[in-house]
């Protein structure tokens, strides 16, 4: 038999979900999966099952319901100032992951370099090589996850065709600062670059901050892409609704492949998406201050134990450094220590890095409701004090062996 392709042969299965599958096997609490254990708004699913019943459950239009895409370009308008054109920059996808996918296939050629900052999303990496891409690796280092701008501008080359952003980023809870930012902008106008801004979380920001698109930076609006989700926006992550938003030369092509690798995306689910983006500021803010207040709740919980809790800006995700614990092992060995011995599922932060990982950190998603955060922080509680009891008893059983070998 002639080989099948090499970028997805042998690829193992992510580790959300290995962890997912050990969390149900040990019957644990499952932080590592970053979706929420409570369903959207009810109006918001009320709609869409009303639209299902209601009809037409046939072909939509290719770019998306005119609807949904004319929502998207409102929203734009409403929460950044940008005027963007509903019938010729925005179109609805089956999740932003099939965006990502769309938009590497249709920017990229074989031999194409592609700036990804680690750590990163675990699609990033397979969906450039198979688009023939050169991934160029850069870093935002713990615990303050800062851009080295040096780095930065030394990673563009008169080989770089793109350069794929997080913001605000899984799993760091990074939010990029408007000094790193603008720093991507200058350097992808100067070497005409591409930005593939993957901006899932924009809603999602802490502590005053507010969202900057790099789309709407001088010089970005012809270059840049900008991915949203209705996913983590309305805690519907099953319903797979994206969008993006390009200049009419971008989106073209970019259409062109979305229009062979899914053509379109269940109406109901668009006409439902339109209405929640219409949704009055205290949604949005609502949402945002309920996530605030979940990971100030689980932060200091798991400060309180021991964990060293790195900054987290945005998205709903803690990261911890994990070696002031007295845990043996790496990351890896030690989230499948916890899901067996404690009953908690984490992901190992080492598998968001490509090689030369860090393996002392990893990460928690607290989207969850309080009650599952405090029962997680009781079973890691729990399982610690034993260890520590444990470790006292060995030393003690230590001592009298050494007593008794002095007598």
């Amino acid at each position: 038999m002639k080989p099948t392709n090499p970028v997805f042969t042998g690829l193992p299965t992510t580790i959300f979900e290995t962890m997912s599958r050990l969390a149900i096997a040990h019957g644990a609490i499952n932080l590592g999966q970053g979706f929420p254990d409570v369903d959207g708004p009810s109006d918001v699913r009320q709609l869409a099952a009303d639209a299902l019943m209601a009809g037409p459950n046939q072909y939509p239009p290719m770019l998306g319901l005119p609807e949904l895409r004319q929502a998207v370009a409102a929203s734009t308008k409403r929460f950044y100032d940008l005027d963007v054109d509903w019938q010729s920059e925005v179109m609805v996808t089956s999740g932003a992951t099939e965006a990502l996918a769309d938009v590497l296939l249709a920017l990229l050629e074989p031999g194409d370099e592609v700036i990804l900052i680690e750590p990163l999303y675990d699609c990033y990496l397979p969906l450039v090589k198979r688009a023939g891409g050169i991934p160029v690796r850069l870093r935002v280092t713990p615990p303050q996850w800062r851009l080295d701008l040096n780095a930065l501008a030394d990673a563009f080359t008169e080989n770089t065709k793109a350069i794929l952003i997080n913001n605000p980023m899984n799993p760091a809870g990074k939010v990029f600062q408007e000094e790193e930012l603008a720093a991507i902008a200058r350097l992808c106008n100067e070497h005409g670059v591409y930005a593939i801004c993957d901006e899932v979380y924009e809603h999602l920001l802490f502590d005053g901050r507010r969202h900057m698109p790099l789309i709407a930076f001088p010089g970005m609006r012809e270059r840049a892409v900008r991915i949203g989700s209705a996913g983590k926006t309305f805690s519907l992550t099953g319903w797979k609704i994206g969008y993006v938003t390009a200049a009419p030369n971008l989106l073209d092509p970019i259409a062109k492949a979305h229009q062979f690798v899914t053509f379109t995306t269940p109406p109901n689910l668009q006409r439902a998406v339109a209405y929640g983006l219409g949704k009055d500021d205290g949604y949005f803010a609502g949402l945002r201050d309920e996530m605030q207040a979940k990971r100030d709740r689980f932060a200091g919980g798991l400060a309180a134990l021991g964990f060293e809790v790195l900054p987290c800006e945005g998205t709903y995700f803690l990261t911890c450094d994990v070696s002031t614990l007295g845990l043996d092992g790496t990351d890896v060995d030690i989230c499948r220590q916890l899901v067996e011995e404690a009953g908690i599922a984490a992901v190992p932060v080492s598998a968001f890095y490509v090689a030369d990982a860090p393996t002392n950190f990893v990460r928690f998603c607290f989207c969850k409701k309080d009650e599952v955060l405090d029962g997680a922080l009781e079973r890691l509680g729990t399982f610690l004090a034993a260890r520590t009891a444990a470790a006292g008893t060995l030393a003690a059983s230590s001592d009298g062996m050494h007593a008794a070998e002095g007598v």
